[in-house]
């Protein structure tokens, strides 16, 4: 399985799409909310609802969550809320999970695509 998730208007996750060339699905989840499966497979593959969590979204500051102390639960609620807070883009390839635009992760995606 290969499934991307990201905002069309996003223009790293759009640049990243581009530069590995991908070929699999893609979600954009602005207009295609997450589904409650889809994040729990997403957490099932990374460990953790937090994994998944961008603490860059404005709404986190604006929220005051940064002064709160946050479960599993909030996390999983708060993403599937908010699509802000989903950190992206994500990718699914395989049994592997590549979440973030860090250049270390999109390395380890174009490799793991590479195989």
């Amino acid at each position: 399985m290969k499934k991307a998730y990201h905002l069309a208007q996003c223009s790293t996750c759009q640049r990243i799409l581009e530069e590995i060339n991908w070929q699999g699905d893609s979600q954009n989840i602005r207009e295609e909310k997450i589904t409650e499966h889809q994040i729990d497979e997403m957490a099932n593959l990374s460990g953790s609802y937090e994994s998944l969590f961008s603490r860059r979204a404005m709404k986190y500051k604006s929220m005051g969550l940064k002064d709160k102390s946050l479960s599993e639960s909030d996390y999983k609620r708060l993403i599937l809320d908010e699509d802000a807070f989903l950190k992206r883009p994500v990718f699914i390839v395989n049994d592997s999970i590549f979440i973030g635009n860090s250049k270390k992760t999109v390395e380890a995606l174009k490799k793991s695509l590479d195989e």
